[in-house]
């Protein structure tokens, strides 16, 4: 694909604004350097309090966690060097790494895991909030050892310990502070084998090697810069140039996909994001009338072609979604669900039915959808795709551009009618799928959560069930019957099962060493 004349200079342009090494192409500074980019600069970077990819690809860098888990989703020390389990699945011991510190120089120590899984991550982290409830106490037995106390056994502990899941955080700076405004969200301090740098404003956010670093042959570069890059052609531009050395997820459009993939000089991964289990979504805010009737919700969902969405949007990436779990993921049943194949005419039928008759020029409803930032790509020519699918139903749809504060500030506040997003199961469905429909997760103020309102006892009952289960056929059962009530009920719009791409310069090595993907952070990144 081609762009034209003024989106190629305007894209130069933005490229000639970033900091003198990006300009140093073969320098020995540049060699060491990793080039990153941002479609938008996240609020801050505090990891736990805005869990989304941009933090992740950052922040992974920053903090790390007690474990690291390999392809097959296997725990591995980490800050943990080592740990045991109960048989019955009731205690878990951690003995962990004593010579770690705080970029601060403070020591790293039991305090600081008891402090972030018992009460920093339940409180800010909607994944971390269901999977910590299930812990009765959290000990620190001695300096390097600490103890979790279950109330009953919970089958996905350890995944939920995964980096993306479960950063630990400094005490020391949080304890006992206001954690939304604590000045450390701007230069946070952590663990991992990066340090944070400097932030500059609409422009980069600067990370430096930890000379200190536990890993004693890492980081294997000196730093890494994440520069705002806010267009699709600016980080095409980025790529094929060599200015950037990482294009993550959303970077590339999937229009350009292909384009990437013949590039001799990157290297494209589709298997850098296993870990999330991602599913594109658009969530409903059931407060507001007419969203909280299923009629409305299934409706929506047979008024889109999902296939055309997955085609023609995004290029042939993923599949159409039929449920709360992916089809690739354990748990899946697709015997169980309730499907909504694309049919207008039993969407008209439905809001008949309800009470929504056409008016004034055939509309039925007028309602906005808040988009997800994204730079014009194809998270927007979706949103455009889902607005025309709808007004052939009579729906008049306004589409509203965000920021990521904005977006996040006004999901978390349940300031929206329909948003679009994308969420990861990260390893089972007790992790990443029922935050958002557990009523415990109804939790204002906090994106990434169960903000659309959803409320249904069995189903609260049916996820504890299956995360305390022992037995595999037990659990199989209890997550069959979930994706029958979800589906039933249309608890969320679930449009496509994504595979995000991750691409980088062959100049590198060692980048993605596990399903977490960047999220695990670059320290095993050297020059090939």
């Amino acid at each position: 694909m081609e762009f034209d004349r003024r989106a190629m200079l305007g894209a130069a342009a933005s490229l000639a604004a970033v900091p003198a090494w990006a300009q140093a192409s073969g320098t020995t500074a540049r060699q060491r350097t990793i080039s990153a980019m941002m479609t938008d600069e996240p609020a801050h970077l505090n990891y736990p309090l805005f869990n989304t990819r941009i933090m992740q690809e950052i922040c992974g860098n920053i903090q790390e966690s007690l474990l690291l888990f390999d392809w097959q989703f296997k725990p591995h020390p980490n800050l943990a060097r080592a740990f045991e389990m109960t048989p019955d699945g009731m205690r878990y011991t951690f003995h962990l790494r004593p010579d770690v510190r705080w970029h601060d120089g403070v020591p790293f120590t039991a305090r600081d895991v008891v402090f972030s899984c018992g009460t920093m991550l339940p409180q800010l982290n909607p994944r971390s909030r269901n999977a910590f409830s299930h812990v009765r106490t959290i000990t620190a037995v001695d300096r390097y050892t600490v103890r979790f106390d279950m109330k009953q056994p919970f089958n996905a502990f350890l995944l939920s310990l995964m980096a993306s899941s479960a950063p630990i955080m400094p005490a020391h700076i949080f304890e006992g502070t206001d954690f939304r405004t604590n000045p450390r969200n701007f230069s946070p301090v952590g663990t991992g084998p990066f340090r944070f740098n400097r932030w500059v404003r609409g422009q980069y956010i600067h990370l430096t090697r930890n000379p200190h670093y536990w890993r004693k042959d890492q980081p294997g570069m000196d730093g890494i810069y994440y520069r705002v890059c806010p267009t699709s052609e600016q980080r095409l531009v980025a790529m094929e140039s060599g200015a950037a050395d990482f294009a993550m997820a959303d970077d590339i459009d999937t229009v350009v996909n292909s384009r990437m993939m013949a590039n001799p000089n990157v290297i494209g991964r589709a298997d850098a994001f296993n870990g999330t289990g991602e599913i594109t979504v658009m969530e409903m805010n059931h407060r507001r009338w007419p969203f909280g009737d299923r009629r409305f919700r299934a409706a929506f969902m047979h008024a889109i072609d999902r296939n055309f969405l997955v085609k023609a949007i995004n290029f042939g990436l993923g599949k159409v979604a039929t449920g709360p779990i992916p089809s690739n993921l354990p748990y899946y049943d697709e015997k169980a669900l309730v499907k909504y194949p694309f049919d207008q005419a039993r969407a008209r039928a439905l809001l008949d039915e309800m009470g929504l008759k056409p008016g004034r020029g055939g509309i039925r409803h007028r309602f906005a959808i808040m988009m997800i930032p994204d730079g014009g790509g194809h998270w927007t020519r979706g949103c455009h795709y889902v607005k025309q699918a709808l007004s052939e139903v009579g729906l008049d749809v306004t589409l509203e551009s965000t920021d990521w504060p904005t977006f996040s500030r006004r999901s978390g506040n349940w300031d929206f009618d329909v948003d679009c997003n994308s969420y990861g199961q990260y390893g089972d469905p007790a992790i990443g799928t029922a935050r958002f429909f557990l009523s415990s997760n109804i939790r204002k103020g906090v994106p990434q959560t169960n903000i659309q309102g959803y409320n249904n006892p069995e189903v609260d009952a049916l996820f504890h069930k299956a995360a305390v289960a022992v037995d595999p056929a037990e659990i199989q059962k209890h997550y069959s019957r979930l994706q029958h009530v979800l589906t039933r009920d249309v608890a969320m719009c679930w449009l496509f099962e994504r595979q995000p791409m991750f691409f980088y310069n062959k100049r590198l090595k060692d980048v993605i060493m596990g399903p977490n993907g960047p999220a695990d952070g670059f320290g095993s990144v050297k020059l090939a």
